[in-house]
């Protein structure tokens, strides 16, 4: 006898629906969060070439802005608390807005009209140094810093606000849909479907700035912040699903049992709770500030040439193509997941296995570094619902995170000393340098499998919200910081380039691609083995302490 379906949350479409909608509005947030990474090189170049004369130590800067908010004025755990108090439609809504407000800021910075004008000359001159933050050595700004970075930074902290407001939101309200169900698949699923926008961001970010033959890379963020209004848009149709969920439960956004600041101090007593947040800000510390350099590490280890822009390779059409060849990757992958028949999932995977053969290719003939960065996520769209369906129904989540470690250690030291070696070998270092990055993207596909559905087994359900938040505001506290020390240390390794590009003696388009970046990457590698030491321990007390970390979210 069939089970009666009684809400749309007993309904799988329509719970899969609410999934999807939250996962584009987070797919959409992506592509904005690293829209200038994969341009680095031409935002160093000067403004008459299309450029922001940007070095690596204001690029950091104005890109660790994103979480200064979230982590010095303690945005995060406001949002937290507006989420427990307010409910998941409406702080979803809200979150898209304050995207939305927070990219057209930063646009407007990276644009034209902004140069020459009194709002220029008034940055120029001023938050050249902020009595505390100056003092405490936090400052988002630093004298000399070029007037757009200093606002394109003011805009970056608003749109990361709203980011991470939504980051939380998205998995509280995946909770509220899947709990007691495929909670674990649903994170990866949207996890992995929202990290396709990093490859989106990679493929069609430089193609923006170069369309038409000249370079201009507020065209990039103009992309973005187009997307920025869909991810509002997915937002407003996931509110009215949310609402129509409410009204068959019988539920109310606002609980009966209301937030209390107090409750935070349940959260922070728990060993469990601070062993998950530590081993998530090492983590994350050691992937999202890397992504922001990544194509520019690439550029400076890789012997590419860059097609003839006549030819197929080196025009316009090609990128649409291989981001369609990237799309077939994610889709047959993905789907072959759910498949019920053997004969289709090995036919999808084959299919999946020979299209990532072709991007793959077309990435190495195209000769550019964003193209090979792109298949970053791809190999998690294909395992991250795997994982997660493992979970689900097996455990075994804190062992999971020990292995996410230890393949980002084996990674980061991969490009540190071994892609160096290839240089000169066009085909050798895209081989190795595609092996790499698709083991990094497995690795990373690993921790919204196990370790955010571990979250709500930590605190009550009442709470959630709010200990998603403190995670959040820990783990931004390295997204802040580590962006900024990597174009510092970059800087300081690198004095001699510098110090051409700053008498002139070096152009800086020239310079972009010829920094040493084994410091910064060794510095990742150790975030790593932080990380995998705190995996060791929090497997250890789950298992003096029955935290169920190790155990399947679905009880059989």
């Amino acid at each position: 006898m069939t089970e009666k379906i009684q809400t749309l949350r007993d309904n799988a479409a329509m719970r899969w629906i609410a999934l999807l909608l939250l996962a584009l509005a987070m797919f959409c947030a992506y592509i904005f969060m690293d829209i200038l990474s994969p341009i680095k090189d031409l935002m160093m170049r000067t403004v008459e070439e299309g450029g922001r004369a940007w070095d690596s130590t204001a690029f950091g800067t104005m890109q660790g802005s994103e979480t200064f908010l979230n982590v010095f004025v303690f945005f995060l755990i406001f949002a937290g608390i507006i989420l427990d108090k307010m409910g998941v439609r409406f702080t979803a809504v809200l979150s898209g807005a304050v995207m939305l407000v927070g990219g057209l800021i930063k646009y407007y910075a990276i644009s034209e009209s902004f140069f020459g004008s009194g709002l220029e000359r008034w940055f120029t001159d001023n938050l050249n140094y902020i009595p505390i933050f100056d003092w405490l050595g936090v400052s988002p700004f630093y004298r000399g810093m070029p007037a757009s970075a200093k606002l394109a930074g003011i805009g970056f902290m608003i749109f990361g606000c709203g980011a991470e407001m939504a980051g939380i939101t998205v998995s509280r309200g995946i909770v509220k849909w899947f709990k007691g169900r495929e909670t674990a698949l649903a994170m990866g699923s949207e996890m992995a479907l929202a990290r396709l926008g990093v490859a989106t961001c990679m493929i069609f970010s430089p193609y923006f700035a170069k369309l038409g033959g000249t370079i201009d890379v507020s065209r990039s963020v103009a992309f973005g912040v187009v997307l920025l209004c869909i991810a509002l848009m997915m937002f407003v149709v996931y509110f009215f699903m949310d609402k129509k969920l409410d009204s068959q439960t019988g539920e109310a956004e606002e609980k009966d049992d209301p937030f209390k600041v107090s409750d935070i101090g349940k959260i922070l007593s728990s060993l469990g709770f601070w062993l998950v947040a530590l081993l998530c800000v090492l983590y994350y510390s050691a992937i999202f500030p890397f992504q922001k350099y990544a194509v520019n590490m690439l550029q400076c280890n890789l012997t590419l040439v860059e097609a003839d822009p006549t030819t197929f390779w080196g025009g316009s059409s090609v990128t649409i193509v291989q981001y369609i060849v990237m799309l077939l990757v994610a889709i047959c992958s993905f789907a072959s997941n759910f498949s019920k028949k053997q004969g289709m999932k090995i036919g999808l995977m084959v299919l999946a296995v020979v299209a990532l053969v072709v991007y793959c290719y077309m990435g190495y003939m195209r000769g550019t570094a964003e193209t090979i960065f792109a298949v970053f996520p791809l190999l998690a769209v294909a395992i991250t619902p795997i994982l997660g369906n493992y979970v689900d129904h097996k455990g075994k989540a804190a062992s999971m995170l020990m292995i996410g470690s230890l393949l980002l250690i084996i990674c980061h030291l991969t490009f540190a000393f071994i892609l160096p070696m290839f240089k000169g070998s066009a085909a050798g270092g895209t081989i190795v340098a595609y092996i790499t990055i698709l083991v990094l993207g497995s690795s990373f596909s690993l921790v919204p499998a196990a370790l955010w559905p571990s979250v709500p087994k930590l605190v009550d359900e009442k709470i959630i919200g709010s200990a998603y938040a403190l995670i959040f505001w820990i783990q931004n506290i390295g997204l802040w910081l580590f962006p900024l020390l990597i174009g510092k240390v970059l800087d300081n390794t690198n004095p001699q380039l510098v110090e051409a590009v700053n008498n002139g003696t070096l152009d800086p388009a020239i310079a972009a691609t010829q920094y040493d970046y084994t410091w910064p990457l060794v510095m990742l590698a150790c975030l790593g083995v932080a990380a995998l030491l705190i995996g060791i321990y929090l497997k250890a007390v789950d298992k003096k302490k029955h935290l169920g970390l190790e155990e399947p979210n679905i009880k059989e």
